[in-house]
């Protein structure tokens, strides 16, 4: 949309639309962004000045327009990285009752010593995560919060049986699921900028930030890519100078551990060589002899041997191989599971006589 068409959004009867125009219109021209940042509907001022989309870069708001919006509690969170912080003001915001008044806070880069040990002890495991990644911050007080957001987790049941547990509890165990999710993605720009100091660092998260430098001596890139943390070794595996030798970038794709459900792997970005892809096709493990159909020469009997495999992702990868003859892989058509026989009659190579019986049985 042509941005004055945009413009003219901001002052649309429907607080609605205003508010979808400044949560994601972040490169909004500055009168627009006034105007947002002003509108009398909270919801519209609160998605100008949103703290809870980190990864989007948020413009710098007026400076004549911080006080007011630091007033306002709508916006204060949003605010509070852009003031001036003296020190009246940073006592009262770590005094504010609202966690993300806080979050924003302990990331201040002026803030007072006295305060950050303060907010190191905020009940709000986030806002105590905000302080650990904080370059200035005290070893000790970095170790304290570190146990403290590790030691703090609930009986894996706890979620399966939240409705025993009253909202105070609830909102607790979920706050520290999020601060632990945070801590195992924490990525320290600081850290990668002087990694050397961070290589045997006891957190995993300064370590995995410490692999993301270029600037990693070759003894070290080796500790690093036999680190015991599956996130530490992939990162330095990706920002490796060097090739990564087969041997050990099949190391890293068998033990790969991500923190959540992703379809890349490291196989993705460090390609096995035939060989090692052809020994896989035996392998113990199914989750590596899905690897093994990435070889376009693989021999017939081993192509026909994963076919019958009985792991359904393993057949499945293999369904789309050209080499697959057309018996097996005819016979995958009819497998018990369902993606692994769409698969198999999306392959260009199914014989045409099994081409027409599918159109002729879908109605087509």
């Amino acid at each position: 949309m042509p941005a004055d068409l945009r413009a003219r959004l901001a002052a649309d009867a429907d607080p609605k639309v205003r508010a979808s125009l400044a949560q994601w219109w972040t490169t909004a021209p500055e009168p627009v962004r006034r105007l947002l940042l002003t509108d009398p509907d909270d919801s519209v001022r609160a998605g100008a000045c949103a703290t809870y989309f980190r990864r989007i870069p948020r413009p710098v708001p007026p400076a004549d327009l911080v006080p007011e919006l630091l007033a306002d509690p709508v916006t204060r969170a949003g605010a509070v990285r852009h003031c001036t912080l003296d020190t009246a003001t940073a006592r009262r915001l770590a005094e504010d009752p609202n966690d993300e008044v806080r979050e924003e806070l302990a990331e201040h880069p002026d803030l007072p010593a006295a305060l950050r040990d303060k907010l190191a002890q905020d009940p709000n495991l986030r806002v105590a995560l905000r302080v650990f990644a904080r370059q200035d911050t005290p070893e000790p007080t970095r170790a304290a919060i570190h146990a403290r957001i590790l030691s703090d987790v609930p009986p894996l049941d706890w979620l399966a049986n939240h409705e025993s547990l009253d909202d105070d509890t609830l909102e607790r165990e979920l706050l520290g699921e999020m601060a632990r999710a945070e801590l195992r993605s924490l990525r320290l720009s600081w850290v990668t900028a002087d990694p050397l100091p961070y290589v045997d660092s006891p957190y995993v998260c300064f370590r995995a930030s410490a692999a993301m430098s270029d600037q990693i001596p070759p003894p070290l890139v080796a500790r690093l890519l036999d680190d015991e943390e599956s996130s530490v070794r992939t990162k330095m595996a990706l920002h490796s100078g060097d090739p990564i030798d087969p041997e050990t970038a099949e190391r890293i794709d068998r033990t790969y551990r991500p923190d959540k459900m992703v379809r890349w792997r490291p196989a993705d970005d460090f390609p096995l060589p035939a060989d090692v892809l052809r020994r896989l096709a035996t392998d113990p493990d199914p989750r590596m002899r899905q690897l093994a159909p990435r070889d376009p020469d693989l021999p017939v009997e081993l192509a026909r041997r994963l076919a019958a495999d009985p792991d359904h992702m393993v057949r499945r990868t293999i369904a789309t191989h050209p080499r697959l003859p057309a018996e097996d892989l005819t016979r995958l058509l009819a497998d018990p599971s369902e993606s692994v026989a769409a698969t198999a009659a999306a392959n260009p190579n199914l014989p045409t006589t099994c081409m027409y019986q599918l159109v002729t049985r879908a109605g087509l």
